[in-house]
């Protein structure tokens, strides 16, 4: 990582989880499924770079607030030196709905340390959020995957809605329209529907999405109407 050359400040750039690269350190995935049937989940960070980084992390619920998380990440701050792997878990502190997926917002933070020789240094620090999904040990199917043919989509104004009547989160990987890639989507939550803009001049037409995999891979496409 370089050290520029300016007033003694300290910027934070927020990465929407869509790497697993933090201007150094690496992050050992893109999300983290919490099985409803094991006592924790993990999640690996790795120092490739020649300067030690303190790490630090912590939960947020879906609309960024931690008051509601009920998990605990451990350890929550620590250093992680040059060529160094550390193991962060995360562990369930309360009750969770049983009957479909819930998700959270796992956060970590990665500040590089400045050689004590710089006195006018900018020191970069990248926070990545990644989801976290806490999935039920009960719930049918394996992954969502398994209920992808089970979305059903309409057209609403100048929007398309797709409704979940799973009990799985849907996070999509791109949706297309007659052909047009749709400017931006995200998810859609078990038993919910949303909407995302239609590329202009599409009214209408083949729909075509795929969805993102447990692992961060993106599966096969299918294809639906409107």
């Amino acid at each position: 990582m370089k050290l520029f050359n300016t007033t003694a400040l300290a910027c934070v750039i927020a990465v929407m989880g869509v790497s697993a690269a933090n201007a150094g350190v690496v992050i050992g995935g893109t999300r983290v499924i919490y099985e409803g049937s094991k006592k924790e989940a993990s999640l690996s960070v790795n120092n490739p770079d020649t300067v030690p980084y303190l790490i630090q992390s912590w939960i947020e619920n879906q609309n960024g607030g931690a008051e509601k998380a009920s998990f605990v990440i451990t350890p929550p701050l620590f250093r992680l030196d040059q060529g160094e792997k550390n193991i962060m878990r995360i562990v369930k502190t309360g009750a969770q709905a049983e009957d479909k997926e819930s998700m959270y917002w796992l956060n970590i933070k990665s500040i590089p340390s400045a050689p004590k020789k710089e006195i006018n240094t900018l020191q970069v620090a990248v926070k990545t959020r990644i989801k976290l999904i806490y999935r039920p040990e009960g719930l049918k199917g394996k992954s969502s995957e398994d209920f992808a043919q089970q979305l059903t989509w309409q057209k609403v104004g100048n929007q398309i809605q797709v409704t979940n009547s799973s009990n799985y989160y849907m996070n999509f990987n791109e949706i297309t329209v007659a052909g047009k890639k749709l400017p931006a989507v995200t998810y859609v939550a078990p038993g919910q529907s949303s909407k995302f803009d239609l590329p202009a001049g599409v009214s209408g037409g083949a729909v075509t999405f795929k969805l993102i995999s447990d692992f961060g891979g993106v599966n096969p496409a299918h294809q639906a109407s409107i």
